[in-house]
């Protein structure tokens, strides 16, 4: 089993006290569905495929003496504190202890800020403790604090969210312009999972097909057909977390030749996807965002992750 210091992490070590951790985001979920499978009259079989975006959590953790106990700042923060105790737990070291996280990515509108703060905190905590975790226990123990994103796993890949376990590398992308419309608010990932309508039989055999094609067409760097599968996904997610700008943008995606949408499928955006290296690319970008200024919701504009 491959250790997440050698898997996934970015650990590094400041001092004989401190470890340093980062962690990208991701701009919600080119695809996400759920997959035929064993457990499927249980509901699992959920996954989602990333989308590693230009946006970071840090984390700093200092070791304290035995009895000193835990701080974490922001306060907030609260899953990182469940997080760094169990890891502290596990591999024997008493709870004591300063983390401290900074981040670029906003909360709660699905850009995976509490997986990317999670997994800068084991990177810290496993830094200065000079500790191996299983990339397969890490993604468990997430999980069991809340449904997680594949954020500690570099390019594009399919997860289990819920069970925090990566089902397979679909490849890499180059990097692409994301013109994001916020329709405000924030969701509570958790709640979202807890009240999530179930997928039956038929949705599933659609959405197995659906991560087939993304994965041959990222594999096979076509930049049209993963825009068709992830504007298909975000249509789907209508019926189960409808975003009032959905038509709108797809409009404005087709009138500026965008390659598709990508959606924040527990969360509060939805953007248009573009190809930076194409030749009208900035003739793109502009009016892109000045259709999208009649819209509700803030406009951001995110980079995304090449490989």
């Amino acid at each position: 089993m491959t250790p997440i210091r050698q898997l996934v992490g970015h650990p590094r070590r400041g001092t004989s006290r401190v470890g340093v951790g980062t962690a990208h985001g991701t701009f919600g979920e080119l695809l996400q569905g759920a997959l035929p499978g064993p457990g499927e009259a249980d509901g699992e079989g959920r996954f989602l495929v990333t989308l590693p975006v230009a946006r970071w959590s840090s984390a700093r953790f200092e070791l304290q003496a035995p009895g000193t106990g835990l701080t974490v700042s922001p306060s907030h923060k609260t899953k990182a504190t469940a997080l760094a105790t169990a890891l502290l737990t596990e591999l024997g070291h008493p709870v004591a202890g300063s983390l401290v996280l900074t981040s670029t990515i906003p909360e709660g509108k699905g850009l995976a800020s509490s997986s990317a703060d999670l997994v800068a905190t084991a990177r810290a905590v496993t830094a200065v403790l000079e500790r191996s975790v299983p990339a397969r226990r890490l993604g468990a123990m997430l999980a069991a604090i809340e449904p997680t994103d594949g954020v500690m796993y570099p390019g594009v890949v399919a997860f289990d969210h819920r069970r925090g376990a990566h089902l397979r590398t679909l490849g890499h992308l180059p990097a692409l312009q994301v013109v994001a419309v916020d329709q405000g608010g924030q969701v509570d990932t958790v709640a979202f999972n807890r009240r999530c309508a179930a997928y039956g039989a038929s949705e599933r055999r659609h959405y197995e097909r659906l991560l087939g094609e993304l994965a041959r067409a990222v594999a096979a760097g076509d930049l049209a057909a993963v825009g068709a599968v992830s504007t298909e996904s975000a249509a789907l997610n209508q019926s189960r977390m409808p975003n009032r700008n959905f038509v709108a943008l797809r409009d404005i995606c087709r009138l500026v030749g965008g390659l598709g949408l990508v959606a924040c499928h527990s969360g509060t955006m939805i953007g248009i996807l573009l190809d930076p290296r194409h030749s009208g690319y900035r003739s793109q970008l502009s009016e892109a965002v000045h259709l999208a200024e009649g819209l509700s919701g803030a406009i951001h504009l995110y980079r995304t992750l090449a490989a």
